[in-house]
């Protein structure tokens, strides 16, 4: 028995919507690498699902590269979290008004 793809498309929604509201109320920098990942991950369920329901692997192959954005993001993300870190003395994004050396 296979699950319908609404289903997929309801828990995908979720999980966009949690990334979305990380983002729109935290302030700390760690929690919008999370949220962003979150929101990435919502896209692979969708193009996964939408896969399994075409019957072509387009939708897997896309969220392969998906996932390969998501770590070069993590990779930049941390970089820039490790220098707001060294310049302002914590990772919350409201103190950081200019990336100046």
């Amino acid at each position: 028995m296979a699950i319908a793809t609404q289903y997929y498309l309801l828990l995908s929604a979720a999980v966009f919507c949690i990334g979305v509201y990380g983002v729109l109320t935290r302030s700390n920098a760690l929690i919008f690498l999370m949220s962003v990942e979150l929101m990435l991950n919502a896209a692979n369920i969708n193009l996964v699902a939408f896969s399994f329901h075409y019957g072509n692997l387009t939708g897997q192959v896309f969220s392969l590269f998906v996932m390969a954005l998501a770590a070069a993001e993590v990779a930049v993300g941390i970089g820039i979290i490790l220098v707001l870190y060294r310049n302002f003395e914590g990772v919350d994004v409201t103190k950081a008004a200019t990336m100046r050396w």
